[in-house]
């Protein structure tokens, strides 16, 4: 009878500990969503939640984050504008106006909008037009700034999709202009200026450019003594100004060789005008050191 008891005890307590055991799944299933209904598709809605939640709303990409001057491009359905930034570099004498003129119009002849802006400093060949050193001429707007090209001729500027720019390096306000126009409001310019002066250092802001340019062109002419690459402008005058307009009667093109010899020349040549201008002692005249020896 002891035995008896004991064993119905043991099967009584498995029973309570087997139906809180079942209980308690049911809880769980009941936490569960409905459309989970077995244990693997309740891990793959568990594995939605974590992934998709909490939803944050889009964040724009810089791309879409339009200025004010091309929002008109987005509002007619067009796309976004996109302008470029094309230099063409080298010393005097390279072809640089040359190949300016020849992209400008190529670019009229396809049809889309040009502009020709110059320094008004440039007077050798008048004011309304440039003109390159092999004679082709082009009507052009003379400056005294690009933001005065901006501001004066609004139309011109609204309406022209290629802007082309001579002498580069005599604009102040180059790269601000260029960096605006190509960035913000879709121009492609094509610029051409010099690089460095007559001591070969940095000339204008043409340099600064480069970082922000689509392609640069760096051109060669040929040297005036002898008939190799020239790199190089050299002044033939004793000017030491940095700014001096001239053509060939003041500038020419040389080679790495003939602007050093040329530059130890020009020093020579200063050292005898100088020394030419001293005043000069009388070889006959003795100093009184030397008459009271003589005495």
């Amino acid at each position: 009878m002891l035995l008896g008891s004991s064993s119905l005890a043991i099967a009584s307590s498995r029973s309570r500990i087997f139906s809180a055991a079942a209980a308690a799944a049911s809880r769980r299933h009941s936490l569960a969503p409905a459309s989970c209904s077995s244990s693997s598709q309740a891990l793959q809605c568990r594995d939605s939640r974590m992934v998709g939640s909490p939803v944050l709303p889009a964040r724009r990409s810089f791309c879409s984050r339009r200025s004010s001057a091309s929002a008109d491009f987005a509002e007619n359905g067009r796309e976004s504008p996109d302008g470029g930034i094309h230099l063409i570099l080298g010393p005097m004498f390279a072809g640089k106006t040359t190949v300016l003129l020849q992209r400008i119009q190529a670019e009229a002849d396809a049809g889309r909008r040009v502009a020709l802006v110059k320094s008004d400093k440039d007077t050798r060949y008048g004011l309304g037009c440039i003109v390159s050193h092999s004679g082709k001429k082009m009507h052009c707007a003379a400056v005294a700034s690009l933001s005065d090209f901006k501001s004066h001729k609004p139309e011109l500027y609204a309406q022209a999709e290629i802007i082309g720019i001579d002498e580069a390096q005599f604009f102040d306000d180059l790269l601000s202009f260029c960096q605006s126009a190509a960035d913000w409001d879709g121009k492609t310019l094509i610029v051409a200026g010099l690089d460095g002066d007559f001591l070969r250092q940095r000339f204008g802001s043409a340099l600064d450019l480069v970082p922000l340019a689509d392609s640069v062109t760096k051109l060669s002419s040929r040297c005036e003594i002898c008939g190799r690459a020239a790199a190089f402008t050299f002044r033939k005058t004793d000017d030491r100004r940095k700014e001096v307009i001239g053509g060939a009667d003041i500038y020419m093109p040389v080679c790495r060789k003939h602007y050093v010899n040329g530059q130890f020349a020009m020093e020579a040549a200063r050292s005898v005008v100088l020394e030419s201008h001293s005043p000069q002692r009388d070889p006959c005249s003795s100093s009184p050191e030397r008459k009271l020896a003589i005495g």
